[in-house]
């Protein structure tokens, strides 16, 4: 009998990155990306885009490298936020409570099997809108931004393991994360799984890091839903001396129109052009990319990703072959 799924997570709410160049992310996103600053604590700026329920969905800390500070999913219930940190807990997963954060309360914060850190709550602040930015719209929460090409929400998070399998799983067991697509090596192992909660082709994305580092970062995720947006976007990014790293393009995996760009603090941005497909089928069986399927199922059209894109992550870390090929030389040098 096939397992009853779980469906105690509803979503990925928010995430944060580090940033050494705090101030010229935060442009990056406000003045390119047209999101809004919402709010400033200690040394993080919290920022949200025009469709974001929530008060914020992005969280910009100071540090001295980049990277992934925590992703953050929202609970379905009360008791659905109880139930999965007793399942959290049993495994060993668990950090412990924080009161909470700038918008929104207590959360349970927990460590995934690469490193990655992650936390659930329930209780959340809904963003109201200032009077200069209240829409006649009633179904949107704020005014369409003036500025930059302006992304319209929050869809997803790609993150890098050590063990592209455990993290999978561990989504799986202790979230309810199902499996939509993957990409299998040879063995049947994964080399990358696209792992969802919501409708969404998928929430969180796992990649097995080529680096051999743990807990890093491939990129973060804002939405347009048109594609139109990434020729806009394009024009904006190059203009005001921005590099576009790859794209626009069309993947296989998910179906979305998108291109990526590092912010000015080292992260990977995606910008997606539409959102791809969307799943309401219960039972839904996941897509295997694999042998000769799996140039189309990186890029269906548009520009080959360069070997760059799939080692580059955040903190960034050397190549382990480069050191090797380091040490050979010098060993020859030497004889």
């Amino acid at each position: 009998m096939k397992q009853e799924p779980i469906f105690d997570v509803a979503q990925l709410a928010h995430f944060e990155i580090y940033s050494p160049k705090i101030e010229e992310s935060v442009k990056f996103f406000t003045d390119i990306l047209g999101m809004t600053e919402v709010a400033r604590e200690g040394k993080s700026v919290y920022l949200r885009a025009y469709e974001d329920i929530y008060h914020n969905s992005l969280k910009i800390t100071e540090n001295s490298e980049a990277g992934i500070g925590h992703m953050a999913l929202r609970a379905r219930s009360p008791q659905a936020l109880e139930r999965r940190v007793k399942v959290l807990e049993e495994m060993g997963a668990g950090i412990g409570w924080v009161d909470g954060d700038v918008g929104h309360g207590p959360a349970y914060q927990f460590e995934a099997p690469d490193g990655h850190i992650m936390e659930i709550f329930w209780e959340v602040e809904y963003y109201e809108a200032p009077e200069s930015e209240k829409t006649a719209l009633l179904n949107r929460p704020q005014k369409r931004p003036g500025r930059g090409v302006p992304v319209r929400r929050i869809d997803h998070v790609n993150i890098l393991a050590s063990d592209t399998n455990k993290t999978v799983e561990f989504l799986e067991e202790a979230l309810g994360f199902r499996v939509n697509e993957r990409i299998l090596a040879d063995d049947n192992t994964d080399i990358a799984a696209w792992t969802s909660v919501s409708n969404l082709a998928h929430d969180i994305a796992i990649m097995g890091d080529m680096m051999g580092g743990k807990g890093r970062l491939h990129h973060i995720c804002y939405w347009y839903g048109y594609a139109q947006n990434l020729s806009d976007v394009s024009d904006l990014l190059l203009d005001n001396g921005y590099e576009i790293e790859e794209g626009p393009l069309k993947h296989g995996v998910s179906q979305a129109q998108c291109m990526y760009v590092r912010e000015p603090g080292g992260n990977r941005v995606e910008l997606f052009g539409d959102a791809g497909y969307l799943i309401f089928d219960p039972d839904w069986k996941t897509v295997e990319w694999k042998g000769e399927d799996l140039q189309k199922a990186v890029v269906w059209h548009g520009s080959e990703l360069q070997p760059e894109f799939m080692k580059y992550g955040t903190p960034d870390i050397p190549d382990p072959a480069e050191a090797v090929s380091e040490e050979v030389g010098a060993e020859k040098t030497n004889v």
